[in-house]
């Protein structure tokens, strides 16, 4: 088996490293987690343990067991297994694997598992470069990735390979991991004297955020920094916040949890709950998120889902932007607050939306007509003789400063994008163009003024 797992067991039964290496599972039933996938009689589990596996995409949050099923699957399988981390291969070693799989297939009719940790860091040349042994049957696809496949992973790679999607652990499972480290006395704590309260064992489990390999490292940066009385440490809650400076959130600005909390920030805002709005901000806030994206984003919504239901509701968004540009963080994290729960609590309306996309379909699928001649400036005497701006009506020379004109081309006279609600300030804006539109209807038709 060639590999990148470098830990093995050790003469005496002890595999040395940290301790989330130490005990990382070897076995099924040493697994914890993912019983959707991995229960006996599940197609993924009976695949591998038939060694009838087929390519494979493992997609889930750090920490959640895709490396460690990977090595169940090189203990496993009869064929040859061969690991590649994307952070350090390249395309040459890609090419040399591959040529030997395509060489042992033929000769030998052994398969090939190719695990790839981190696939979503391939670029498109070192993705294409496994596409043609997959297609062959030479090499069986194992990859791992925390990034959503969709986005990541070559469209034809992705079509060949089934994805899984691994969730992140539950806070009692976690504290199960961390209960049996304590316990083992081979790969964990088990043969050390420590006192462990039960509140500790949870703290450390909720501040892991369902990753097994965070909860593992700070229990044993817990455990390192407990204090000793009577020759055994003594772990509380209390030690194990003073062991960390704050909860990693899970949280990647390049990648899908990105994309997934500022969609919740944006459909809590528009269903007018400004409870779950500032708690989505404040997740993005406090894991890193540039401050000026999300007022980005704060200044679409006002205009998207609010409009003219609110006039207002832009301007507080622009002042929010204007406010974190001005002071930045953390002092700004109130203005953003301020402007997510002022939009949340702001009457709705798509209106203004709606009447853009509207009129940008007409713009790009009718035919582009010149602007009538009413319509058009004339600057120059040749303008003037060529009827621009003939028929052109001031309307502020009219009555109620509405001029019995229309203002669209001919093909589209009569259209209407803009469909104000009965909501908020809109109610006031339908109110004038229902006037307006009486008005011109009392007056008799003259679309272009002439």
């Amino acid at each position: 088996m060639d590999s990148l797992f470098d830990e093995e067991p050790s003469a005496t039964g002890t595999v040395s490293g940290p301790l989330a290496e130490r005990m990382r599972p070897r076995t099924f039933d040493e697994f914890v987690g993912q019983e959707e996938l991995l229960a006996r009689g599940r197609p993924l589990r009976e695949a591998i343990e038939r060694d009838l596996l087929q390519s494979i995409i493992l997609w889930g949050p750090p920490g959640t067991g895709k490396t460690t099923l990977a090595r169940i699957i090189a203990e496993r399988t009869k064929a040859r297994f061969v690991s590649f981390s994307a952070v350090l291969a390249g395309i040459k070693e890609i090419r040399e694997v591959m040529a030997e799989a395509q060489t042992r297939r033929r000769a030998t009719g052994q398969r090939t598992i190719v695990f790839i940790d981190e696939i979503h860091r391939f670029n498109k040349a070192q993705q294409d470069a496994f596409l043609p042994r997959v297609e062959a049957g030479d090499i069986v696809l194992v990859g791992a990735t925390t990034e959503n496949p969709s986005f990541e992973v070559n469209a034809a790679l992705l079509s060949r390979s089934k994805v899984f999607v691994l969730r992140g652990l539950t806070t009692d499972e976690v504290v199960g991991i961390l209960t049996r480290a304590l316990e083992d006395p081979l790969r964990g704590f088990g043969g050390e004297t420590i006192d462990v309260t039960p509140e500790a064992i949870r703290a450390v489990a909720e501040f892991s955020n369902g990753d097994a390999r965070a909860a593992l490292g700070l229990l044993e940066l817990s455990v390192g920094a407990a204090p000793t009385v009577d020759n055994r440490r003594q772990l509380t809650a209390e030690r194990v916040q003073e062991a960390i400076q704050r909860r990693a959130l899970l949280y990647d600005k390049g990648g899908e949890e990105h994309y997934n909390i500022i969609s919740a920030l944006h459909k809590s805002m528009r269903n007018s709950d400004p409870d779950a709005a500032v708690y989505w901000l404040a997740r993005m806030v406090e894991a890193g998120e540039d401050p000026l994206y999300i007022a980005r984003r704060l200044v679409r919504f006002a205009s998207e889902d609010i409009g003219n239901a609110d006039p207002q509701a832009l301007t507080i968004a622009v002042a929010a932007k204007e406010a974190v540009h001005f002071i930045g963080l953390p002092e700004g994290n109130t203005a953003l607050a301020q402007a997510a729960i002022y939009l949340a609590t702001a009457p709705k309306s798509n209106a203004v939306y709606e009447a853009y996309n509207k009129a940008a379909a007409d713009a790009e699928q009718q035919v582009a007509e010149p602007v009538p001649l009413h319509l058009r400036n004339a600057p120059t005497k040749l303008m003037k003789q060529l009827d621009y701006g003939r028929g052109y009506k001031y309307s502020h020379d009219e009555p109620d400063a509405v001029a019995q004109m229309s203002c669209l081309p001919p093909s589209l006279e009569g259209r209407e994008y803009y469909q104000p609600r009965e909501r908020g300030f809109e109610k006031e804006i339908k109110r004038r163009l229902d006037g307006w539109k009486s008005i011109k209807a009392k007056r008799g038709s003259s679309p272009t003024g002439s």
